[in-house]
């Protein structure tokens, strides 16, 4: 459902409707009770549901801010994510009950996976660049931002900013759906709902993540890396426990748990 008790600066763009109807058809007995936001234009969704956050902290089912274009988007390790009309851009937040405190790296690659299992879906073949990224042909596509809200020692909430390009215009090195053979008619409004399905089913199979391993590893984009301090090449080892990237250079070994 939309929700409109947003200010009239942040009331639902008109596209909050048929997204809704969307997602119900997809997901038929599976759907959630999502509580969507969806704005035409905002500085970032990141910072929408932070507020959202801090003046209702209750959650009791999963919610997300949506736009239509973000004026500053922010990516990893702080970088500008251009998110211009005509993309899937998203900030949620889902309850989440696990044992011990949560990771969001090993969560992060959870739902990098179950995003890229959606996109294969539809016959695509998706590489993951760790620790979030989403290439096919070895261009961007889509990147994931994750955090963790925890009380104490136990993890109380899984946060998750999304951008995927699906018909707006994308840098060199990017790439977006209606550029890809049997995606000319891509539809942002579908792919946020199979995007809020790659959060579903990250949600029911919770957790802290580990069982993405495997098929994380199975899709990684490299073999090797120029290391971004020395230079040199590192061959890609694969992924430790918690999530974090393996290298191996001679007899020299590092674990990565977030990019130099």
């Amino acid at each position: 459902m939309t929700d409109p008790r947003m200010p009239q600066h942040r009331c639902p763009h008109h596209g909050g409707g048929r997204l809704m109807a969307t997602y119900r058809r997809l997901a038929g007995a599976s759907a959630r009770h999502w509580t969507i936001r969806h704005v035409p234009v905002c500085s970032s969704t990141e910072e929408l549901l932070g507020t959202w956050l801090r003046d209702q902290p209750s959650l009791l089912g999963p919610r997300a801010v949506i736009a239509t274009h973000q004026r500053r988007g922010v990516g990893q390790r702080g970088r500008a994510w251009v998110s211009p009309p005509g993309g899937v851009w998203i900030s949620a937040a889902l309850p989440w009950r696990s044992h011990g405190s949560g990771q969001a790296g090993l969560l992060g690659l959870a739902l990098a996976l179950s995003v890229a299992q959606r996109l294969e879906q539809r016959g695509l073949s998706v590489q993951i660049k760790w620790p979030n990224d989403l290439l096919v042909n070895g261009r961007k596509l889509a990147g994931l931002l994750p955090g963790v809200v925890q009380r104490g020692s136990q993890l109380r909430l899984l946060r998750i900013g999304l951008g995927l390009n699906v018909r707006n215009s994308v840098p060199g090195n990017a790439i977006a759906l209606r550029r890809l053979e049997g995606q000319q008619a891509a539809d942002p409004i579908r792919w946020t709902a199979e995007v809020l399905l790659a959060f579903d089913h990250c949600h029911a199979v919770g957790g802290d993540g580990a069982w993405c391993l495997d098929g994380v590893q199975a899709r990684l984009w490299s073999d090797q890396l120029v290391h971004p301090e020395d230079g040199q090449i590192w061959r890609i080892a694969g992924l430790e426990g918690d999530g974090g990237l393996r290298l191996r250079q001679g007899s020299r070994t590092e674990t990565w748990r977030r990019w130099p």
